[in-house]
């Protein structure tokens, strides 16, 4: 049963990765820009916009990494707790 879970998952996971469909843009408003750019003839546009979406994207794993990291510690202490225990001692 064991295995044939993981061939599932793991035939899901190559379905998944090898039919990938391109994009044109993040956004309406993000083609719309760029293509009045390249008719204006700036290729700058394009290195700032992505530059943007990089910004944008730090704030959430910056948020999950600080939530991680929480319950790291708090993980570590209660398990250190129970390590110490008087229960725990044998004499």
């Amino acid at each position: 049963m064991q295995k044939r879970k993981f061939l599932f998952i793991a035939f899901l996971f190559a379905a998944l990765v090898f039919s990938q469909v391109p994009a044109h843009a993040q956004c309406a408003m993000c083609k719309s820009n760029i293509e009045k750019a390249r008719e204006d003839g700036s290729t700058q546009v394009g290195n700032t916009l992505n530059n943007g979406i990089l910004y944008l994207l730090v704030l959430p794993y910056a948020i999950a990494s600080v939530f991680g990291y929480i319950y790291y510690k708090k993980y570590k202490e209660k398990q250190l707790a129970l390590k110490n225990s008087p229960s725990n001692i044998v004499s």
